[in-house]
């Protein structure tokens, strides 16, 4: 079994995805990012799953790399890959899902070093970011959770919250994020804070 996924790559200009990160987040400084990920959960909620609903462990979103002379499309996974209802803050916390928004917290860094399956990823490293957790009724939770962007896999999103791409198109996203990181900051591209934006369906 394998994690659904759309058949192509999101289609979307830059104009008309630029024209919506500008109409939620009026701050024209960061269309000028030389460097900007923007996710955009529930891509296809009106032709994968649930019709007119945004679903769990599928790649029914999309994430698009921008940069001054690229733009490039990935299909993704902005939620975690099932539920866990919980409360609090402590070891019974429920699931939790990255609220949109503009996260300036991301780094390239590796995602779950030390352990199987450790890889090169955008790691929140540079700050706090908002998520909100399964719960009666969902919750609100601010800090530091690793709420990565990493790769995922073939039979599961591969998350807990995280942002994840296919494995097939992981080594595309990764190398042009890497590429233009290096551009920005030969010398220090590794604490070159990468800017996230997540909008809420399209």
């Amino acid at each position: 079994m394998t994690a659904a996924r759309p058949a192509a790559r999101p289609k979307m200009s830059r104009s008309e995805l630029l024209g919506r990160v500008l109409a939620v987040h009026p701050d024209r400084g960061l269309l000028n990012a030389p460097l900007l990920i923007v996710g955009v959960r529930g891509y296809y909620r009106d032709t994968m799953g649930a019709v007119g609903r945004n679903d769990r462990a599928v790649y029914d979103d999309a994430i698009f790399v921008v940069t001054p002379d690229a733009f490039v499309a990935f299909n993704a996974n902005t939620d975690p890959s099932g539920y866990r209802k919980g409360k609090g803050f402590g070891a019974g916390k429920g699931m939790a899902s990255l609220n949109p928004g503009v996260w300036p917290v991301y780094r390239l860094d590796v995602h779950k070093r030390g352990a199987k399956g450790a890889h090169e990823a955008l790691c929140q490293r540079a700050g706090v970011v908002t998520v909100t957790r399964d719960g009666d009724p969902p919750y609100p939770e601010t800090g530091m959770f690793g709420i990565n962007i990493h790769r995922g896999g073939w039979g599961s999103t591969s998350s807990e919250g995280c942002q994840t791409i296919p494995p097939d198109q992981w080594p595309a996203f990764i190398a042009t994020v890497t590429d233009q990181a290096k551009r920005i900051a030969p010398a220090g591209w590794r604490r070159e804070v990468i800017p996230y934006v997540l909008l809420e369906g399209v």
